[in-house]
């Protein structure tokens, strides 16, 4: 997860908690975090999903008045945005797992299936600092994506059902080429007219360079980066289907990643979240600038074999191959 060392810390005076009730199908609620976390002297917010909130204000107001720890039960597009402000601001930062994947969640070692346990920072926890990437001004904890990516967490469908997406709209994605033409600058390196572009907050596992997995560190000082260009739907099939990286650009760098297109705006995937930003998208990455309180005992559960959603990617290529002959994915 990281290699730099927990450091024992007192508990928080004045933690304030974000609770998003949306989030995991009503995870939340049925957790009873809030509370839970006002049982731990935590004030809580909890977000009406009628009524949308400015978080970053909220969070900012919430450390003006003098919270000294600030916390996000939802996912990691939520996580994301009140990050950024605890970084900026320089108070720790709390993540309760009640959204649907949290995968930042579970590259710190947290149990994604008892959020509860996470609260336990509050009271008895320990810090990290771990890093923080930017695309523009817009912080985020896993990555941003752009292409086939971006178009994917843009269909209203995908917050309910990622792989069910992933399956229905991929393959005609790159088929068509679809999308503003996008160019990718990293250091000396230019990659031109890339199909799906992922940049990271520390890179992937090398067997899972599509970002479905885990990270082996957060606090890497490196973004990660993969662009795809499917020259034809056929040479795509083979690489998934084989599960290689061959004929794809993956680094990982220290220096800033410049995502440029041939329109003045672009549709984004943050965290998982449906954005558009304004061209070009530069990427960065802020080395340790967030502190994060975990409970002094992390479950800390060990990763092995395929990463999830491996099947999938399977099914994505079969389903580009009935494109590429002509049959329409069933």
């Amino acid at each position: 997860m990281t290699e730099n060392a927990f450091r024992p810390v007192a508990a928080a005076r004045r933690p304030y908690l974000i609770v998003n009730p949306r989030s995991g199908g009503g995870k939340a609620s049925r957790f009873r975090i809030a509370e839970r976390a006002r049982e731990l002297g935590a004030q809580v917010l909890l977000l009406d999903p009628s009524r949308p909130q400015d978080l970053v204000a909220v969070a900012r107001r919430a450390v003006d008045d003098g919270a000294d720890l600030l916390g996000v039960a939802g996912g990691d597009g939520t996580q994301a945005v009140v990050a950024g402000v605890a970084a900026q601001s320089g108070v720790p930062f709390l993540v309760v797992p009640a959204g649907t994947r949290n995968h930042f969640a579970m590259d710190l070692g947290l149990d994604r299936e008892d959020p509860l346990a996470a609260l336990g920072a509050l009271t008895d926890g320990v810090e990290l600092r771990v890093d923080l990437g930017y695309a523009g001004e817009r912080a985020f904890v896993n990555n941003v994506s752009f292409g086939a990516y971006a178009a994917l967490v843009q269909d209203p469908a995908y917050r309910d059902d990622k792989i069910g997406t992933v399956v229905r709209i991929l393959p005609d994605f790159l088929a068509r080429h679809a999308g503003p033409e996008l160019v990718v600058r990293a250091g000396l390196l230019t990659v031109d007219r890339p199909d799906a572009v992922l940049v990271s907050n520390n890179p992937y596992q090398v067997d899972d360079p599509a970002g479905l997995g885990r990270r082996a560190q957060l606090d890497s000082g490196l973004l990660g980066v993969l662009a795809a260009r499917a020259e034809t739907p056929a040479e795509t099939v083979a690489r998934l289907r084989g599960g290689q990286t061959h004929g794809l650009t993956n680094l990982a760098t220290s220096e800033g990643v410049v995502v440029g297109a041939d329109v003045p705006v672009v549709p984004v995937g943050l965290d998982g979240e449906a954005v558009t930003l304004p061209t070009p998208v530069r990427c960065r990455i802020s080395p340790r600038t967030l502190r994060v309180r975990v409970p002094r005992h992390l479950p800390s559960v060990a990763h092995t074999g395929r990463p999830p959603g491996w099947g999938a990617i399977r099914r994505v290529a079969s389903a580009v191959g009935r494109t590429v002959h002509g049959r329409p994915p069933g």
